[in-house]
């Protein structure tokens, strides 16, 4: 059995979040939380928040113990981008994309 938790448009550049969702892949829960914790990045306490999603699903819903939980899967894929236009020399203006997440965790039963 596996607990998912999604979340969307997050304003976070899918490259940095993929650093963070890197150092908890295949951990503990707890072990995971703890890594997110001290980890002093912007995507943390975000991806800290979608583990504990996850983890109250497989709790209520599933039935799962949360002992015995790990971090099946976690990954980062690209949203939409933002386009802001900041002005430049002679009336002309350069684009820049701000970036957005979708972050998706997958937790499940160790066996």
């Amino acid at each position: 059995m596996e607990a998912k938790a999604i979340v969307k448009t997050v304003r976070v550049a899918p490259r940095k979040a993929r650093l963070v969702a890197d150092l908890v892949r295949g951990k503990d829960v707890k072990e995971a939380l703890a890594i997110l914790m001290f980890t002093p990045r912007a995507a943390s306490p975000i991806i800290s928040k979608v583990l504990n999603s996850a983890i109250a699903n497989a709790e209520n819903n599933l039935n799962l113990n949360v002992d015995d939980l790990f971090v099946k899967e976690i990954f980062v894929n690209e949203g939409a981008r933002l386009k802001r236009l900041l002005p430049r020399a002679k009336g002309q203006g350069d684009i820049i994309q701000k970036r957005t997440s979708h972050i998706t965790v997958v937790v499940a039963e160790k066996e």
